[in-house]
């Protein structure tokens, strides 16, 4: 379903209204009877599925007993402010954004120039602020942001998206935080912000032939592109995902201990706290990025399946607000926050079963980390503030 390219007099005036109430901030109540629970309810069984594969995966190896780890609670106490942070983002009327979008997408461009400056190094990669008690991700914080930016120039300029210079406009909203991350260094979350682009923007009406141009273009530079965009680092991982074997105890080891974890779970699992590879540390940051294979080696098939219905029950519910948003800004930005959680899902999942290179995105809702999880709610809050003043 695409956004409306064209809207009706009607349809543009009671915009409008809406946009200057907004501006003004004299927003209607929210409607809390819109309010959608299964939403809810789905990210936070996923967030509690996540914290016990977390509680598996960083059990120490002499633990009797049940032992909470410092991953286990900084995990729930993200979710715990997520979820506040998901009503605070819900209570607020959302064509908010749509007036002050341009200050949101300019504070994560902040952000992500901040992290390059005075970001905490870890693995090689600038990529975090250090405040103290925690790490936060400038990138996860990014990536909302940047959805927010590009609905609002989707929605001002959706009635020119079929000109070339609109497209390409439309296209810098994303390259231009997709590579500060990329400076960070952090190919895989630079490359998600295109994808949110691609989707957003097809979502929004753009022209095929346009996006076909671009391919073109985006292939025959890809040659160049590896030759003097590749760090070491990243051809390293890209190497070891060919040939793994080639490294074994080097860049190839957390892929081939992640094919062994997922290959070994069979139908049902080793079993809870059982797995092998999980307990006896051969898979390595597998809290985070590698939390799959955990679950897969621990739960087996069965509990891949268990995680890919709630993501699925999930998804649903994001499109069914698409479909009720009240408005484009609206829908474009329940538009950008589906994409953000399928193709990181998809990305998470692809590693640890050697389908991608390792890139570092986490799994959303399972992976332990403050600023993913955080972003997740917060996003869930936009969609839930489009359910709630759909008629205010």
């Amino acid at each position: 379903m695409a956004a409306r390219s064209g809207a009706s007099p009607h349809h543009q005036r009671s915009r409008d209204r809406a946009s200057a109430r907004a501006a003004g901030y004299n927003v209607g109540a929210p409607r809390w009877g819109y309010f959608d629970p299964i939403l809810l309810v789905a990210a936070l069984a996923l967030t509690g599925y996540g914290a016990l594969m977390i509680y598996s995966a960083a059990l120490p190896r002499e633990a009797t007993g049940v032992v909470i780890s410092e991953p286990v609670v900084r995990h729930i106490a993200s979710a715990a402010a997520g979820v506040v942070a998901m009503f605070v983002a819900a209570r607020v009327n959302y064509r908010v954004l749509d007036v002050l979008g341009w200050f949101a997408y300019g504070f994560g461009l902040l952000l992500l120039l901040a992290v390059l400056a005075v970001g905490v190094e870890q693995f090689g990669s600038r990529r975090w602020f250090d405040l103290g008690f925690t790490l936060v991700q400038a990138s996860e914080i990014g990536k909302l942001l940047t959805i927010v930016g590009l609905a609002k120039f989707l929605t001002d300029y959706r009635d020119r998206l079929h000109e070339p210079r609109i497209f390409l406009l439309s296209l810098s909203v994303a390259v231009v935080p997709g590579f500060l991350v990329f400076l960070e260094p952090d190919a895989g979350s630079s490359a998600v912000f295109l994808v949110l682009w691609a989707v957003m923007a097809a979502f929004a009406g753009a022209s095929a032939k346009h996006f076909l141009a671009l391919g073109v273009v985006t292939v025959a530079l890809v040659p160049a592109v590896l030759v003097v965009g590749v760090q070491d680092y990243q051809r390293s991982r890209i190497e070891s995902f060919f040939d793994p074997e080639a490294d074994p105890q080097g860049s190839g080891f957390n892929v081939l201990q992640a094919e062994l974890a997922v290959g070994s779970g069979g139908v049902t699992g080793k079993g809870f706290t059982e797995g092998t590879q999980t307990q006896l540390d051969f898979l390595r940051t597998q809290t985070t990025d590698f939390i799959f294979s955990v679950l897969a080696e621990e739960l087996g098939f069965a509990g891949a399946m268990v995680l890919f219905a709630l993501f699925l029950i999930l998804i649903l519910r994001l499109l069914r607000a698409i479909m009720k948003a009240p408005d484009s800004f609206g829908q474009l930005l329940i538009a950008g926050i589906v994409t953000l959680i399928v193709v990181q899902t998809f990305i998470a999942v692809a590693v640890n079963i050697r389908l991608m290179p390792v890139t570092g995105i986490p799994l959303p809702f399972i992976s332990v980390g403050n600023a993913s999880i955080l972003v997740m709610f917060a996003a869930l809050g936009l969609t839930q503030s489009v359910l709630l003043h759909r008629d205010t």
